[in-house]
């Protein structure tokens, strides 16, 4: 409960003229958001939907991986893809960075870069897709996957942010959130729009 005295500390404090650094971050974040939305490649997402479309007609797998934020909208995109889209047909989809115990297990006896490729190894088949996010797009985990989907003839697809990294150009099917470095936020919110987009359209077929 906000004490009267406590409700006029804060009212003085918003008062024009007296901008909270929290206001001024709010403002700032929301007039950068509004740029990347603005500049959204929809060209290049409707290319990811080309390839989702086909996975799903040939009865192909699609694998996402993420560290950390992207990990995260990683499991979200395979719950959406799973779940939202099964009004057009589902798709056959694995988030490679759920499996705790075997991500883990990679990780401590083979090296934190091949916790993807290692459960990879076990499922892919050529054709199938692997869609990768990382805001860098220098992970080495992801690009020692991508390389690898590489040589098993399956299609990449990256979510990236910042310069693009050394993943944008490794990548089959791009979608690049132009950036400057480290600002994890704003491109992490974009990445997870156009998994929203990426589902919307798949579901709405």
């Amino acid at each position: 409960m906000v004490r009267g005295e406590d409700l006029k500390t804060i009212q003085e404090h918003r008062r024009p003229g007296n901008t909270s650094t929290a206001e001024t971050a709010i403002d700032r974040y929301v007039t950068v958001l509004r740029r990347l939305v603005d500049d959204l490649d929809r060209a290049a997402i409707l290319e990811v939907v080309d390839v989702l479309r086909a996975a799903r007609a040939h009865g192909r797998t699609v694998y996402i991986a993420g560290n950390g934020g992207s990990a995260a909208i990683a499991t979200h995109f395979v719950n959406d893809l799973g779940k939202a889209t099964r009004v057009a047909g589902g798709f056959r989809a694995m988030c490679l960075s759920d499996n705790v115990s075997w991500l883990t297990a990679l990780a401590n006896d083979e090296g934190f870069e091949r916790v993807f490729t290692g459960q990879l190894e076990n499922f892919a088949s050529p054709g199938d897709v692997l869609i990768v996010i990382s805001a860098s797009g220098n992970s080495p985990n992801i690009l020692e996957a991508v390389e690898f989907a590489r040589n098993q003839g399956m299609l990449s697809v990256g979510l990236v942010g910042f310069d693009g990294g050394r993943l944008k150009d490794l990548v089959d099917r791009p979608v690049w959130v132009e950036t400057e470095s480290g600002a994890y936020g704003v491109v992490e919110t974009m990445h997870a729009l156009v998994c929203d987009l990426i589902t919307t359209c798949l579901a709405e077929e």
